[in-house]
């Protein structure tokens, strides 16, 4: 009797460590190339990504998602992880001041890391797609604008922006960047 609860024992040691071994598998080259984009340091972001993946271990609802699903949220927990180290290493090299500055500058971590990610995403979408985006947001151009410069009919402008946006916001709700 005690044999079997050693072999069940065993048996769910297994799935367990099947369960791992797929998780890294499929989502452990991707989220650490994601977290040395975002740090530079590829030696940190082995720890970052055994970090995230065991976590993401830990928590069975996330692992009975969508494996898109289950990545983005990789994502986020990585990008939390990078952001919570960079912000406790700042704070070990601190120096302590007599005076408090005048003026305290905004953090700008988060806005770095958005730029990064909104980057990538515009990188991701089609040269057509990105051109118009460009030219709407950045630019602040109009459509009969980007229509003129690009030669192209003010309708194929309008669909391109509406195409390329969703295409973008996509790619951002992937990359745990939901707004």
């Amino acid at each position: 009797m005690p044999h079997d609860s050693v072999e069940g024992h065993d048996s769910a040691a297994d799935r367990d460590a099947g369960r791992l071994a797929a998780l890294y598998d499929a989502h452990a080259a991707p989220v650490w190339r994601y977290v040395v984009h975002l740090t530079g340091d590829r030696s940190g972001a082995d720890d970052i990504v055994q970090e995230t993946l065991l976590r993401a271990w830990r928590t069975p609802r996330i692992l009975e998602q969508d494996p898109s699903t289950t990545r983005s949220w990789m994502f986020t927990v990585a990008r939390h992880l990078v952001i919570d180290e960079a912000r406790s290493a700042r704070r070990r090299r601190e120096i302590g001041v007599a005076e408090v500055p005048e003026r305290i500058a905004p953090d700008g971590t988060d806005a770095l890391f958005e730029a990064i990610i909104v980057e990538e995403a515009l990188a991701a979408l089609t040269t057509e797609h990105r051109a118009v985006v460009v030219r709407a947001y950045y630019r602040g151009q109009s459509i009969a604008e980007m229509a003129d410069e690009l030669d192209i009919p003010a309708g194929t402008v309008k669909s391109r922006l509406h195409y390329g946006l969703r295409s973008l916001r996509l790619t951002l709700q992937e990359k745990g960047l939901t707004r």
